[in-house]
């Protein structure tokens, strides 16, 4: 696992691979399958991986944290840098920071809170983080009201901000006043777009966002390293056609469940097996699963051949 402090460039040379946790029937940690996964994506280039909602990091019990933390960073190869989550409420951001603290990783997300909290609140929660973790933190926006942009511009200047996850949904991508005015007060070099390969182009070509996270990158990784070249050389004809082949995955995560979707994705495919969730969530039913499966399989399909 690399373990060195995070730049701009790590950001940069990967697609931010977002997978499932895969457990046992018992769910207990599958550490077989959650190898295979990790060892699929890296096979494909990916070099950046992050444990979060796709995990379900947000249920995971504190007393089987660092062990959770541990296992995947013993399975990650010396290049692959391992982001794991932690929160979102204050009690388990400063309970897991006191364990992430003790660990090699160079830094770690903050789960986005929905409620309750209010912004000065959450700035001061994020320096507390920061200041128990002895670094850095990732911050994950998935809504335009989360935290003030000069709030997070004070928080950069602070030098609290390993990087920006960018995940508020517009309508429009490219339509987007609060990535502007965030654009305006945050370096690009550490703002990534958080919602897949959907707004990818419009977050990098129209804000200068430094890369993106995928979870459909768990199915096929060499498709998403490569609209992630085009992107970089600006090649954005070409990088469309890349990403409607994603499309179709993506439709389903929408309609049905991103996490939900995703997980039982990675089985469908034959890329490895998730086995059940964490509770409080449930994987799909019959009809869902025969939705997905078809749709799984022909865009792994389609990425054997990139």
């Amino acid at each position: 696992m690399k373990t060195t402090p995070v730049t701009s460039a790590d950001l940069a040379r990967s697609v931010v691979a977002v997978p499932p946790l895969a457990r046992n029937e018992d769910l207990s940690l599958n550490r077989e399958a959650n190898a295979a996964l990790i060892r699929y994506l890296e096979a494909a280039g990916i070099r950046s991986i992050m444990h979060g909602g796709n995990a379900n990091f947000y249920h995971v019990p504190v007393s089987s944290y660092q062990a959770t933390l541990e296992m995947l960073a013993e399975l990650a190869g010396p290049e692959t840098w391992l982001l794991p989550s932690a929160g979102p409420d204050y009690g388990r951001l400063m309970d897991q920071a006191g364990i992430l603290r003790d660990l090699p990783f160079p830094t770690a997300m903050a789960l986005p809170m929905s409620f309750p909290f209010t912004d000065a609140g959450l700035a001061t929660g994020l320096r507390h983080f920061t200041d128990k973790l002895g670094k850095p933190a990732v911050i994950y926006i998935k809504a335009t009201d989360y935290i003030h942009p000069d709030t997070l511009g004070k928080l950069v200047e602070e030098r609290r901000v390993a990087a920006i996850k960018y995940a508020a949904v517009r309508p429009d991508p490219a339509d987007d006043p609060y990535l502007e005015a965030v654009a305006k007060v945050v370096p690009p070099s550490l703002l990534v777009s958080g919602i897949g390969e959907r707004p990818a182009i419009e977050h990098m070509r129209d804000f200068g966002l430094v890369s993106f996270t995928s979870g459909s990158v768990c199915v096929a990784p060499r498709s998403s390293m490569k609209l992630l070249r085009l992107l970089g050389e600006k090649r954005y004809s070409e990088a469309e056609q890349v990403r409607n082949v994603f499309i179709p995955l993506e439709d389903c995560r929408d309609s049905i469940s991103p996490i939900r979707v995703l997980h039982d994705a990675v089985t469908l495919a034959g890329i490895a097996d998730m086995g059940p969730m964490l509770p409080l969530l449930t994987g799909l039913d019959q009809a869902q699963r025969g939705r997905v499966a078809g749709v799984a399989k022909a865009l792994r399909a389609a990425d054997l051949n990139v």
